[in-house]
């Protein structure tokens, strides 16, 4: 039997704007003393939920166990910007969307998971601020134009509708005259993270055990898998891995999956006359033309997310230097944008972890005998993590089709150079990012 000690455990900043702004619930125990289950799921998150979620169903006579480190809702899933995209978007395709066929296949793997959470918020009333509003690909300068020009074409190849508005429009969509030029692309879905996660946790099926602050400290390998924390431990005849970087710690794909940080601030919520002021729609959603310029929201609660800002850290634990960093950068962005509302501030700021591969692909399948995951989505979580864990509990019970065939055929994250040149590597590429950027940051 193999045993591995677990050397380092989630521990998110405090601050998570999403979090404290969506609907309070009560977390559910932790796991005390000595438990044998037959299925046993790490993670929480967008993809654990869902694994959690279709496993139940695929076996309803069984209970599935589900650990969460922290508390759901506190962690990356309830971080991100809140866009559930469902388009194809290979920044290393000259139109982005390159390979016709894989860009199909993308775009219903990425429906099925947004087509999944919408049903599930519709179903449950879940209170997440889920709203139709679409995206906003917006660029300043020529080169992030050229970009929306090349995606536009992109799009019309796998036969979605967009449509270009120049800079004089704009300002009636998102308010701010800042931008040149924008690509509005239908079918993304905002919403508030937090809450959702914390409704799609409120509502799993009967048989899904969930225990939250539960973080594993040691795992033993073997016919059966013993899962230990500070407070007893669980056996279990299957593990499922839906802890994203922090499977590197469980033994797995140790070095090629990279826990890269990026940074957040909301606003207080805007006055009615300063919401007159800025002007445009009440809901909308902006993502730069350049994949390292400032990713911005107007929200349900009218409020301004402004997000920005990378680091990598290999411990998958974030620093509160480089937030302190990206809040100067967050003001400076948002006053360059929003000069008509000076006297907003943040209420906010936080980090949140995104997995990220060297060559953009993620984990899909068998880890070992008797463990299971679904990692790495690559920026993509809302959907792709809810597709691939309803996908990975699908397969577990013996079903095939055409999304679980192309996800076993990807070739997984590969393997980049070793530490240190890692996080040199990987931070200069990142500075670098952040400066070619130039005015979209």
């Amino acid at each position: 039997m193999k045993v591995r000690n677990i050397t380092s455990l989630p521990g998110d900043d405090a601050l998570a704007g999403w979090y404290h702004t969506s609907p309070i619930r009560a977390p559910r125990p932790a796991h005390i003393g000595q438990k044998q289950t037959r299925w046993t799921i790490v993670g929480a998150g967008l993809t654990g939920l869902a694994a959690a979620r279709q496993l139940a169903l695929n076996f309803p006579d069984d209970e599935v166990v589900l650990l969460e480190a922290q508390e759901v809702g506190f962690g990356s899933s309830g971080r991100n910007a809140g866009f559930a995209i469902d388009v194809p978007h290979d920044i290393g395709a000259k139109d982005y969307i390159g390979d016709i066929k894989t860009a199909n296949l993308v775009l219903k793997l990425n429906t099925l998971g947004l087509d999944s959470l919408r049903a599930i918020v519709a179903e449950n009333k879940i209170a997440c601020q889920l709203s139709e509003a679409g995206k906003y690909q917006a660029a300043v300068g020529k080169a992030g134009i050229a970009v929306l020009e090349a995606y536009r074409r992109g799009l019309e190849k796998i036969g979605r509708d967009t449509e270009m508005i120049g800079a004089a429009d704009l300002p009636a969509h998102i308010g701010t005259d800042y931008y040149q030029k924008a690509l509005y692309i239908p079918g993304t879905v905002l919403l508030q993270p937090a809450a959702l996660v914390k409704g799609l946790a409120e509502s799993l099926p009967a048989n899904v055990t969930l225990y939250e602050y539960t973080p594993v400290t040691k795992i033993h390998y073997g016919d059966k898998i013993t899962l230990v924390h500070n407070q007893g431990s669980i056996t279990s005849d299957k593990l499922i891995l839906t802890n994203n970087a922090f499977a590197a710690h469980f033994g797995f794909l140790q070095g090629r999956l990279l826990s890269t940080f990026l940074y957040g601030s909301l606003t207080r919520p805007l006055s009615a006359e300063e919401q007159q002021r800025l002007g445009g729609k009440a809901v909308w959603g902006v993502i730069p033309a350049h994949p390292f310029g400032s990713t911005v929201r107007r929200t349900a609660d009218n409020r301004i997310l402004i997000r920005n800002g990378f680091s990598f850290q290999p411990d998958g634990r974030p620093r509160d230097k480089y937030l302190q960093r990206c809040i100067i950068a967050h003001r400076q962005s948002f006053a360059r944008r929003f000069p008509m509302l000076p006297d907003v501030g943040f209420d906010y700021s936080w980090s949140g972890a995104i997995c990220l591969s060297e060559n953009h692909e993620g984990f899909f399948g068998q880890l070992a005998p008797n463990v299971y995951g679904a990692l790495c989505c690559n920026g993509l979580g809302i959907t792709r993590g809810t597709a691939t864990g309803t996908l990975l509990a699908d397969m577990i019970a013996g079903q095939r089709n055409e999304l679980i065939d192309f996800l076993l055929a990807s070739p997984g994250p590969n393997k980049p150079p070793q530490e240190p040149f890692l996080s040199i590597g990987v931070n200069s590429v990142l500075k670098w990012g952040q400066y070619r950027a130039g005015l979209e940051v």
